[in-house]
């Protein structure tokens, strides 16, 4: 498909920025995956020949996933590139202003991935997420924790301070069940990677190069053991 540059809508459900960094030195307590030595940075033209590439073959098996598991959603998936400058290393999915799906990869994170599966997977995180409803999702969660946050402030008389009540309790609410999500996507993702003729496995092997959040105090993402974890089990269930 032509890719296109972005102009969207804001995302509740991103994923959050992947800074370009080596590996952590300490190893997951429980590690579930033997860490692959990592291959050679591609140039940014490879990277992109292989992006192309996993796109049309990951979006048709997307777009049926999507209809098998959530009819009722728009699944004419839209996969682009995010090409502002400045971006960093970042994949994430919105909805346009007429519903329609989009999975946004910025340029510094296609250039990040060293191969076709790690773009496969990625892309298939993405997809999942919309198939699972999280941004509608997440947004209800957000209207839930301003209406019980402005509430208990009310309660307590500090009418001066609903709003900014009702502010933290959407924050809240917003990432409640953020990690669930992940790991949800996780799943599903591993299940369209291999779908899609890729290796989720190896594709999970991202992972080893990204940040780990850990268990930092309302971060959205869990920590990358876990996410390993649940890749695993799905991959072990195909």
């Amino acid at each position: 498909m032509r890719l296109l540059p972005l102009a969207l809508i804001a995302a509740l459900a991103a994923c959050e920025p992947i800074a370009d960094t080596a590996p952590r030195n300490a190893p997951p307590a429980q590690p579930v995956l033997q860490q692959a030595p990592v291959g050679p940075k591609l140039s940014t033209r490879a990277a992109l020949n292989n992006f192309r590439t996993v796109t049309r073959v990951v979006e048709p098996v997307a777009e049926r996933e999507c209809r098998r598991l959530a009819p009722n959603l728009n699944c004419d998936f839209r996969i682009v590139v995010d090409d502002r400058a400045g971006q960093p290393a970042n994949a994430y999915q919105t909805l346009d202003k007429n519903g329609r799906p989009i999975i946004a990869f910025t340029v510094p994170l296609i250039a990040d991935t060293r191969n076709r599966d790690e773009l496969a997977f990625v892309m298939a995180h993405e997809a999942a997420h919309h198939i699972r409803g999280h941004i509608a999702r997440q947004q209800q969660n957000a209207t839930v924790g301003a209406l019980v946050f402005g509430g208990l402030a009310g309660a307590l008389g500090a009418t001066d301070a609903m709003q900014t009540a009702r502010q933290l309790g959407a924050t809240v609410g917003a990432r409640t069940y953020s990690k669930n999500f992940e790991l949800e996507a996780d799943a599903l993702g591993t299940r369209i990677t291999a779908a899609a003729g890729y290796n989720p496995l190896k594709g999970a092997e991202f992972f080893f190069r990204i940040p780990d959040p850990g268990d930092k105090f309302l971060g959205t993402h869990p920590a990358n053991a876990d996410r390993l974890r649940a890749v695993q089990r799905a991959a072990a269930g195909l």
